[in-house]
């Protein structure tokens, strides 16, 4: 410690007090009365000034601790100090300083980040068993024009639904679909995605909240970017050797006389562009399937004939490839569908499956049913390759396809039919099998 000053100061009065007290002794034992009263008063003054002495070093390496110890770094330390008796303490005092300010432009950045963002997020957190607001994004408040409240009861009396939602699960992670009645409009569904985490002994509770409709609107337009992207990119490859063929056939055609070769460019020249209309025709034509898909014509059909004739096509195709069917479908329910457009739908996953299933050597396909919370499920597995990662995201987008004789509209199509049955259709992927998912309502 560089503190040399200090103890040296120190060191002098410490003399100062000694000698003096040593003589007054002295002057007592050899009886001089009034002279080792005056010597004993000035001992009183040294000692007296060595006390102030100490003290105000200590009060002020005091000061300084307190300051460090509240998070208060707004006393400025004497430059006399720094470079004196305090020079370690005022090193340790400046760091700690720079790091407290470091640490809160952090924290006005990831405030800056979370109130950005056009998700409503809420961070608790928890103290003496109780939850306090750590932070409330702008979002938040402006979705629910609920105001920048410090503590969780006060947050129930503006948002009692979401509150009590919680509460319910005790505060654990969720992820659900919940209403949520802001003021005095209509109930308005949210996704509700809750964590919780747990750092140096503090506890936190993280909330995010996004609009279904929101988030619907936003896979739309994601969608329809790629679809954009997807129907500029086969667009630009038949428009643009059609462009550049027909430029060439016009420069030979001006030509004054025509030679042998000139008329065999002619010929692989038209045919290209034959090739590339009819290509564009038939990519148009399937355009046209996705966006004029009938309005279905509903009757009700028995599940066990409709897999009967779906069976009765396919059967062929997977005895001749080799592909164990497992058929657990025996139910006699009747569903209100439009035949055809279903057995479309269940044709197409049933190919599906026996592309995914040229490179196994043990083929296996299932067909399922069962009936849930008043829905009806049609499972369509395989034991194939699956899907792969990063396709996940894209495997029902039109036009897209892996299979290289593959028109890309087969899912998309098969999609939508179940949409406009009032269902959906999802798909589920792991190590071991891959399963289509028909719900119907």
């Amino acid at each position: 410690m560089k503190n040399w000053k200090f103890y040296n100061a120190l060191f002098v009065r410490v003399l100062f007090v000694m000698i003096p007290f040593f003589f007054c002794v002295f002057l007592i034992y050899k009886g001089l009365y009034y002279n080792a009263v005056l010597v004993g008063f000035f001992v009183l003054l040294m000692l007296s000034e060595m006390y102030f002495y100490i003290k105000k070093q200590s009060s002020f390496y005091d000061k300084i601790l307190l300051s460090i110890l509240q998070n208060d770094f707004s006393t400025n330390f004497p430059e006399q100090q720094k470079k004196e008796n305090f020079q370690n303490l005022s090193l340790l005092y400046n760091k700690l300083k720079f790091q407290q300010q470091e640490q809160t432009s952090k924290q006005l950045i990831y405030q800056s980040i979370l109130n950005n963002i056009d998700t409503a997020a809420l961070i608790l957190e928890k103290e003496d068993d109780d939850w306090s607001i750590f932070l409330m994004n702008d979002c938040f408040s402006s979705l629910f024009k609920v105001p920048k409240v410090s503590h969780w009861n006060y947050l129930k009396n503006y948002l009692p639904s979401l509150c009590d939602e919680i509460e319910n699960v005790g505060f654990t992670e969720l992820k659900s679909a919940i209403s949520i009645k802001i003021e005095d409009q209509d109930l308005q569904t949210f996704m509700l995605q809750t964590s919780y985490t747990k750092t140096y002994e503090k506890e936190y509770f993280i909330i995010l909240l996004d609009s279904i409709q929101r988030v619907i609107e936003k896979k739309e337009k994601e969608a329809w970017i790629n679809l954009m992207k997807i129907i500029s990119h086969e667009l630009m490859n038949s428009l643009t050797p059609i462009r550049a063929l027909s430029q060439n056939l016009l420069q030979i055609v001006d030509q004054e006389q025509l030679e042998e070769d000139d008329f065999d460019d002619i010929k692989s020249s038209i045919s290209t562009i034959i090739n590339r209309s009819d290509h564009l025709q038939v990519f148009v034509e399937n355009y046209r399937k996705l966006a004029m898909l009938p309005t279905p014509t509903k009757q009700m059909t028995p599940i066990n004939v409709l897999f009967e004739d779906c069976m009765r096509i396919m059967s062929p195709i997977l005895k001749a490839e080799n592909i164990e069917l497992v058929n657990d479908i025996n139910s006699s329910r009747s569903i209100l569908i439009d035949k055809n457009q279903m057995e479309q739908v269940i044709i197409n996953l049933i190919t599906n499956s026996i592309y995914a299933l040229k490179e196994k050597a043990e083929k296996k396909m299932f067909l399922s049913s069962y009936t849930e919370n008043n829905r009806f499920f049609i499972t369509i597995s395989d034991n194939g390759k699956g899907i792969d990662q990063e396709i996940r995201d894209k495997v029902f987008l039109p036009f897209f396809t892996t299979r290289k004789d593959g028109a890309g509209i087969g899912l998309t199509l098969s999609k939508n039919i179940i949409e406009a049955h009032g269902g959906y259709l999802s798909y589920q992927t792991d190590e071991d099998k891959t399963s289509f998912v028909i719900c119907l309502i």
